[in-house]
């Protein structure tokens, strides 16, 4: 999680040029505005003060699909790769520690490659995997719906599932054309919003409770050493990618860092930037939480949960340049789902 702003630059938020002599001016200047993310790269960007937003559209629109997937059409697979049913939570533990592992070593291909091939590498890997994503993703739910409104017509339904294949796939093109072309934020917002909810919805019923639970708790706590140590691939990934703008008052990064802890500066919170991987972990648990609960207070309280933590994370930006945002609010998210659980059980 990071911002949409400028490097080091010390700022009085972009309305005046700076003065000299005025307490007020004094005060703005401590604003310290960070470097400017690539718009290619997948982040919803959005103001400080509606931050909630994209975050309730993924967890209800991805909870709606898990709905209909799982309860309405019946899709119930015990999903990872040792079931659940068999090997219990031991089962979830191992699958969440492999999709963890699998996650950390994609990362690290992924840095190998733009030390390597530049950043315009970075591209072409996100749009091979959001094409994938989006036309096999898409495609899925569209079956479900179609299932779902015309099951009882077994011609018709074949012949809309193949033009449903055709349809997904000039939909996916123009998604991918878009993503890359156009400098609307909206629709970059749109398009990372959608896969976003997408991979949500569809680990949130094809994964089971325990998976879930160890995936989220893994992913987090590799989200925490990918972001927060030196060396981390994420913070080397944003160090890469960031486009440092136009400075006025240039620190070492050790210096500002000092200004930061005393309070001298703070950095700029006012836009901000939500990662894909974010919203989909988000989008994840709450789905799980409706499909595995089957009660839809559970899967509210837990969303309001991640949007505490998510706030939490954001306070924390002001004196830190980019912060992970996964851990705080799966935590808080996966305790009240487990606690309103138990709650409604015993009540």
């Amino acid at each position: 999680m990071g911002e949409d702003s400028q490097h080091f630059e010390i700022t009085d938020n972009g309305s005046e040029e700076l003065k000299s002599g005025s307490n007020e001016m004094e005060e703005d200047a401590r604003i310290v505005k960070k470097d400017v993310i690539p718009h290619f790269f997948p982040t919803y960007r959005i103001k400080r003060k509606l931050y909630p937003v994209p975050i309730i559209l993924v967890v209800v629109i991805a909870g709606i699909l898990a709905y209909l997937t799982y309860i309405q059409a019946g899709v119930q697979v015990d999903g990872g790769y040792f079931s659940e049913s068999e090997y219990g939570a031991i089962g979830g533990i191992i699958n969440g520690l492999i999709y963890t592992v699998i996650a950390a070593f994609s990362a690290f291909i992924i840095i190998y490659i733009i030390k390597k091939k530049g950043v315009g590498a970075l591209m072409y890997i996100f749009g091979i995997g959001f094409g994938m994503v989006t036309f096999f993703q898409t495609w899925f739910f569209g079956e479900v719906i179609l299932f779902i409104l015309i099951s009882s017509y077994p011609i018709l339904y074949i012949l809309l599932d193949v033009e449903l294949i055709f349809f997904t796939a000039v939909f996916t093109g123009v998604i991918i054309y878009k993503y890359f072309t156009s400098q609307s934020i909206k629709i970059k917002n749109f398009i990372v919003l959608y896969i976003g909810l997408l991979i949500g919805a569809s680990m949130g019923v094809l994964m089971p409770l325990w998976t879930t639970i160890a995936i989220l708790i893994g992913i987090s706590l590799w989200d925490m050493f990918a972001v927060l140590y030196k060396h981390g691939p994420i913070k080397q990934l944003i160090d890469l990618v960031s486009e440092p703008g136009e400075e006025s008052n240039i620190y070492s990064e050790e210096e500002l860092k000092e200004r930061l802890q005393t309070g001298e500066y703070t950095y700029d919170t006012s836009k901000l930037e939500i990662g894909i991987g974010d919203l989909a972990f988000y989008s994840m648990l709450t789905s799980s939480a409706l499909v595995q609960t089957n009660n839809v207070i559970i899967m509210i309280l837990t969303s309001i949960a991640i949007i505490i933590g998510t706030g939490i994370t954001i306070a924390g930006l002001k004196r830190n340049k980019i912060l992970p945002g996964l851990p705080i609010s799966i935590f808080l998210g996966i305790g009240t789902m487990l606690l309103s659980w138990y709650i409604f059980t015993i009540i």
